[in-house]
Order: C-alpha cells, then structure tokens, then sequence
C-alpha cells in the first residue's frame, strides 16, 4: 500500500516540474498557452505590439497633417493666380470697351468707335511687323481681340473651360509678344510668355476647382463628353 502511495507521488512531482517543451506546459506549441489570446500570443507581448503601434501613429501625424496642409496651401496659391491673370485679361476688356481712362481714353473707347487693336499694332516691330500693321484697325481684329479677352477674363474668372482659357490666352499672349520682338528689356523673353507658361500651368494643375466653378463645370454631361471643353 505505501508502495502504490509513493508512485502516485513520484508521478504528481514529475508532471509539475515538467521540462520546458513538455506537453501541456507553456512552451509546447501543440498545446495553446491558457495565458496567451485567441491569436496565440501572450497578453504582454500583445500589449507591446499595440503600444509600439500606436506610438509609431502618434510620431507620423504631425508631418501627416503639414503634409495635407501643404497641398491645400498650393491649391489657393494657384487659385489666386488664376483669379489674377483673370482680372488682368478682363480688365482690359473692360478698359478698352467703356475707355475708363486707365490704358484707354474715353475718346477712344470701342464704344465710342474707337479701335482696340489700333494703337498697338500700329506700333508693332519686328519680322511680322507688316501682318499686324495690315490688320491694325480692322473691325473683324478688333472684334476677335475684345472676344478672346472677354472669353478668357471671364473663364479665368469662374475657373471653368480652363483648356479653352489656357489654350486661347498663350495663343494671345504669344502672338503679343511676336508684335513686339525684340522686347524693350531682354534679348528675348517678356511677360507675355511668363503668362502663356502659367496659363498652361494652371490647366494642368486644375487651378480652376478651387474658389472656382471647375468641378460643377467638369461634372456637366457636355463637357464630359467633350473633355477638350474643361
């Protein structure tokens, strides 16, 4: 009897100072740990992983934030461009129509039957001075000058037809600064090509979808089945 006594002992202390690796302890990987997760983990080394994680969130949000800042900044940078260059090409359509005194005497006024064009391709120099001194004065010049400067001012403006506005003011501009070749201050470079640049520019970064009516514009069916119309 104290035989059978003393096995049953022997085999109790065998089972609790199992080896390491032994089935049913916490190291043998065919028998799940009672202290680990549904996962298999252990609660500490979850805690870890978590903490870890989130720290490594806390220390990425702020160039997160000043990096959807700065698009944001550059879009309102663009816009304001664009409200610009519009101001400028409808101011002096404006100018030129009503002779607000500014670039243009009342006296000469297209409305008064002044010439737009009159005064500035008169004056042209350079290789295509003979084209624009032919075409100086003519009502049909006159009337596509005033038309492309109030298309342009205007989808500059609202931020619509960007293409058509982009498109058509560096055609403008660059055809102003053939008028006056070679330029006053530059062997060959002026404002009017930094403005047909920024033009192209300003279509391609779609300037017109912020403080302007680019998207409402790009959303019409029209113009989605025409893209060249954006």
């Amino acid at each position: 009897m104290r035989r059978n006594v003393s096995a049953m002992v022997n085999i109790a202390n065998e089972h609790s100072t199992a080896p390491e690796g032994a089935i049913g302890t916490p190291g043998n990987p065919l028998v799940p740990d009672p202290a680990a997760d549904s996962t298999g983990h252990r609660a500490a080394e979850h805690g870890r992983v978590i903490a870890t994680a989130g720290d490594r969130r806390a220390s990425g949000s702020a160039p997160l934030n000043r990096a959807s800042a700065a698009p944001a900044a550059v879009r309102h940078v663009l816009a304001g461009i664009r409200l610009a260059l519009g101001w400028i090409f409808l101011w002096a359509f404006l100018d030129k129509l009503f002779g607000l005194g500014f670039a243009t005497p009342s006296a000469r006024a297209w409305l008064n039957g002044g010439s737009p064009t009159n005064g500035f391709l008169s004056a042209a120099k350079g290789p295509f001075s003979g084209f624009y001194h032919a075409i100086a004065g003519n009502a049909g010049a006159d009337a596509m000058f005033m038309g492309a400067l109030l298309a342009i001012g205007a989808a500059l403006m609202l931020g619509v037809g960007m293409w058509l506005a982009a498109t058509g003011g560096a055609l403008l501009t660059i055809m102003m600064w053939t008028a006056v070749l070679p330029p006053a201050g530059n062997p060959f470079l002026d404002e009017h090509l930094v403005y047909a640049a920024v033009l192209i520019v300003l279509a391609l970064l779609g300037a017109g979808n912020t403080l302007g009516l680019g998207r409402t514009w790009t959303a019409l069916p029209l113009v989605r089945r025409a893209p060249w119309l954006r």
